[in-house]
């Protein structure tokens, strides 16, 4: 069921990368399965960002750091992805559009995985 529910969040965050780039300029994604492995490696990157630098410096973070951090995440990304291609300042307009979408329609991380889905245990 994990497997899934993971798969789920990687087809919701493919949808999201391709619709921020038809709304973006600088930003541009050329199919659905180029969206879907960089929202992999998006996740990745990510991992690995918390992973080095802590809680405090992570790209899930909310403010002004988890901001740059996401767009540094996001504008890496073209490195690795083929068919993926964002400036700099499409990877900034890119992380606060995503950071926008992410209030409606939140895609749970690897924190999850690291709490046992806290998110979704009940309190007794």
């Amino acid at each position: 069921m994990t497997i899934m529910r993971h798969l789920v969040r990687f087809v919701v965050a493919a949808v999201v990368l391709m619709f921020v780039g038809f709304l973006v300029p600088g930003f541009s994604v050329s199919s659905f399965w180029t969206a879907f492995l960089a929202a992999v490696v998006i996740a990745l990157l990510g991992w690995v960002v918390e992973a080095m630098f802590g809680d405090r410096i992570s790209p899930y973070n909310r403010g002004i750091i988890g901001f740059l951090v996401s767009a540094v995440v996001i504008y890496l990304t073209q490195f690795i992805v083929s068919g993926f291609h964002v400036t700099v300042i499409g990877a900034l307009l890119a992380s606060l559009v995503i950071g926008i979408i992410d209030l409606f329609i939140p895609i749970k991380t690897h924190m999850d995985m690291r709490n046992g889905d806290a998110g979704n245990r009940q309190e007794t």
